[in-house]
């Protein structure tokens, strides 16, 4: 009985810690999330320009225009 009444403070303070842990690791989460979904936005939009100042360079890196239009068409939160 000594044993559970002397792990109960601890455990308390263990509990009143991960919440906060926790909460830092889903606000990390989140914002390489918004990071990705940023890139993906820069790079259509990098890819667009390209593709409209100079097409030829579509064809250096090896995309075809119906590869670029899709992928520019997606929005930035899909892959």
């Amino acid at each position: 009985m000594n044993d559970t009444l002397a792990s109960a403070p601890h455990q308390a303070g263990a509990t009143s810690v991960e919440p906060a842990e926790a909460s830092r690791r889903h606000l990390t989460t989140l914002r390489s999330i918004i990071a990705a979904w940023d890139e993906r936005k820069r790079f259509r939009w990098e890819l667009e320009q390209m593709s409209k100042d100079n097409p030829h360079l579509i064809d250096d890196i090896g995309l075809t225009r119906r590869q670029v239009e899709a992928e520019i068409a997606k929005p930035f939160w899909r892959r």
